[in-house]
């Protein structure tokens, strides 16, 4: 087990742990995405979208927030050398996750017909809906584990885990989905209704995600057990201390949870509204079918493509909770703030790159990845790739307002962005008739709020103010010089090469040449690039070329 200092100091190392598994697992499911979405079409994704938005929100007033939940808890034990305490926290933790995951577990699958039918206008996806119900049961558990072990300082056991749940949930998915579809098409004849066909497709590709989250839990009990001995060990050699009893662990992991559960339901019940306000009014407006498969390409496609680069801030939202409350039981402020600035210069040193990156080469990126008509996905693309900026912030920034103890706070920002989230999206919905931009542009708008309260708050709570220069003025010009230089080598190789060969040295150099501007203009020191999973191995090429 970590030792108190190792763990103060090595959070970015376990982020980027955490972050690296979390970009392979979405490029792994954005690859898993492609097959799935050719053999259920865009129809099917819709109804896959409705389903699992529903699902999304179940887990999230559950469980989702669990793991963020325990390892704030646990991580404020295990630095006083409390492991008993700590060991009872996963303990409640478990009987937590059984009663809420049992729960919406049941409330899903036996109210899947009026979650799918009255509340999103897509009664195709209850068939989805009512294999999903399992997981949250499955996602509860694992959530605890995982927490338990971010506690204790490392975010290994939970990056595996993710990766090893993707990769059954892409296998199975796509085995599912085209078992299913195909008897789907059986159901549909006899029934005489096409739409059948998509839906069963849809349900087999849930059927993934249930395997995948199986898998992972699976997983983690495995390395539980191997380190039981270890812990048994550390609750031996410590001191005597006062055992809190399980009536206290479960009103601390309540108090701590709801609010977190909250903030981040809040934060994403707003795709659930989004999906049923946007089906109602263009249903009012005549559309039928073509709406299910415009939002199809909103969340099959640019949804996931979007999410990808945000999972940077995920991963260290969640690495950095823990410490910074185990900064705050220490009282130690001024450790707080640095953890505080390292979190946000990382995440913006690759939410920059990105949002260019996914601005300039939309359509190269998409064509490498879909077939078929790619211009609205595209153009969501270059319309709303600024969110990722927006969101990654917003959701870091939530993080640290939960790590320094205020809870509420997020809750609050995230209560007061979406209600007038909603009002925009219903006037730019109705009156002005933006249809699926409408979506992005209110998305954006929700996020931009965050990031303003977010910041005041944070500023207001711990006197603290993000240095601009080397956290957004470097990174945002390397950006824009590595955008230029990617569009015209694109532009350039695509003429002979083809649209993939042409992305992918686009994107090579393109990225080599930011991370040269970066470090030329001194937007990352040496000492801060050690810190970083493979900043060593920048640092000394670029000392052989003499940038550094």
């Amino acid at each position: 087990m970590p030792s108190k200092k190792k763990k103060a100091n090595n959070f970015i190392v376990q982020g980027g742990i955490l972050a690296i598994a979390g970009v392979i697992t979405r490029i792994i499911g954005m690859f898993y995405r492609i097959p799935v979405t050719n053999i259920i079409g865009d129809e099917g994704n819709g109804y896959y979208a409705a389903a699992y938005q529903i699902y999304n929100i179940m887990l999230l007033i559950s469980s989702y927030s669990l793991p963020l939940a325990i390892s704030k808890i646990v991580s404020v034990r295990y630095s006083r050398q409390e492991y008993t305490n700590s060991d009872r926290v996963f303990k409640g933790g478990l009987i937590f996750a059984f009663i809420s995951g049992g729960i919406v577990c049941l409330l899903l699958f036996f109210g899947a017909g009026f979650f799918a039918g009255t509340l999103m206008s897509e009664p195709m996806s209850a068939i989805a809906l009512r294999i999903f119900a399992p997981t949250l049961l499955i996602v509860a558990i694992m959530g605890v584990v995982r927490g338990y072990f971010q506690g204790m300082g490392t975010m290994v056991p939970t990056a595996i885990s993710q990766i090893i749940e993707q990769i059954v949930n892409a296998v199975v998915s796509i085995l599912a989905a085209k078992t299913l579809f195909s008897y789907g098409e059986k159901v549909a004849k006899l029934l005489k209704n096409k739409h059948y066909s998509y839906a069963y497709g849809a349900a087999g590709s849930t059927l993934g995600t249930s395997s995948g989250a199986l898998a992972g839990l699976i997983f983690l009990l495995i390395v539980l057990l191997l380190v039981s001995g270890s812990l048994r060990r550390y609750r031996a050699k410590e001191e005597r201390r006062s055992v809190e009893s399980m009536g206290e662990i479960m009103s601390l992991i309540a108090l701590t949870a709801i609010p977190v559960i909250l903030s981040t339901a809040i934060y994403n019940v707003s795709d659930v509204l989004d999906n049923g306000i946007f089906n109602k009014i263009m249903t009012l407006k005549g559309q039928g079918v073509e709406k299910t498969a415009i939002w199809g390409i909103y969340s099959g496609k640019y949804k996931l493509m979007m999410n990808i680069p945000i999972a940077l801030a995920n991963a260290m939202c969640s690495s950095v909770v823990p410490t910074l409350a185990s900064c705050m039981a220490a009282e130690n402020t001024r450790a707080a703030k640095r953890k505080i600035f390292t979190a946000l210069r990382v995440t913006m040193l690759i939410a920059f790159p990105c949002c260019v990156g996914m601005t300039v080469l939309a359509e190269p990126i998409l064509s490498m990845l879909f077939k078929g008509d790619l211009t609205l996905a595209a153009q969501l693309m270059r319309v709303g790739s600024i969110s990722i900026l927006f969101f990654s912030i917003s959701t870091l920034t939530n993080g640290v307002l939960q790590g320094i103890n205020h809870l509420e706070v997020p809750v609050r920002h995230s209560a007061i962005s979406l209600v007038i989230h909603l009002a925009a999206l219903w006037v730019m919905l109705d009156y002005f008739n933006m249809g699926i931009y409408g979506v992005v542009f209110a998305n954006i708008l929700f996020a931009v709020l965050m990031c303003i309260m977010n910041q005041f708050a944070i500023k207001r709570y711990l006197h603290y103010k993000q240095e601009m220069p080397r956290t957004f003025v470097i990174p945002a010009i390397s950006s824009v010089i590595m955008g230029i230089i990617v569009f015209t080598l694109y532009k350039l190789f695509s003429k002979f090469l083809g649209n993939i060969p042409a992305t992918i040295i686009s994107i090579v150099v393109g990225g080599a040449a930011y991370f040269f501007c970066i470090l030329k203009l001194r937007g990352i020191r040496q000492e801060e690039l050690n810190e970083i999973p493979g900043g060593a191995f920048i640092g000394r090429i670029a000392r052989i070329f003499g940038i550094f």
